[in-house]
């Protein structure tokens, strides 16, 4: 027995150790905090508006556009996949609708009024449909990207959507 060690009195070796102090238990619950979003969601006209002029419907700093039609991969600023979204024919569709209710009424009252010959309405109505519907694609193609982004797409069905609330 080494002489630093105290005796074993009869006492000492017939009690327990004395158990730790613990803390009562707790319930856990997990958190309830809402996860942090990747992107801000953007009010709904304001991302319209940014992506009708060519900016980032997130950031409204990046481009959203690379060429004519052709969306960007990702914002430059904020890296917004817009590339992955896929506003498909909801842009024409919208463009034919607008240039529809807008020129179809001064087709009807020129024909009516003046009863001119077809050739007539091909040459005028037809270059002014093409020159609206080409000046009206880009940005109503823009806002469609836009309200893409507002609504949460990501552009890819295995993803869960941006935003997982209500749009």
């Amino acid at each position: 027995m080494p002489a630093d060690a105290a005796p074993l009195t009869p006492s000492a070796a017939l009690t327990p150790p004395a158990a730790p102090i613990t803390p009562p238990l707790e319930s856990w619950e997990p958190s309830r905090a809402e996860p942090a979003l990747p992107y801000p969601r953007p009010e709904f006209w304001q991302a319209l508006r940014r992506g009708a002029t060519n900016r980032c419907p997130v950031c409204g700093q990046g481009r959203v556009f690379r060429s004519y039609l052709g969306l960007v991969p990702e914002c430059e600023v904020c890296h917004t996949p817009l590339g992955k979204l896929r506003p498909d024919d909801a842009a024409p569709y919208f463009v034919i609708l607008l240039a529809g209710h807008v020129l179809l009424p001064p087709v009807f009252w020129v024909e009516r009024a003046f009863q001119p010959p077809m050739w007539v309405h091909m040459a005028l109505w037809l270059p002014l449909f093409t020159i609206a519907c080409t000046l009206l694609l880009r940005p109503v193609k823009g806002a469609v990207v836009g309200l893409l982004c507002r609504l949460g797409f990501t552009g890819n069905e295995h993803l869960p959507n941006l935003y997982p609330d209500k749009p």
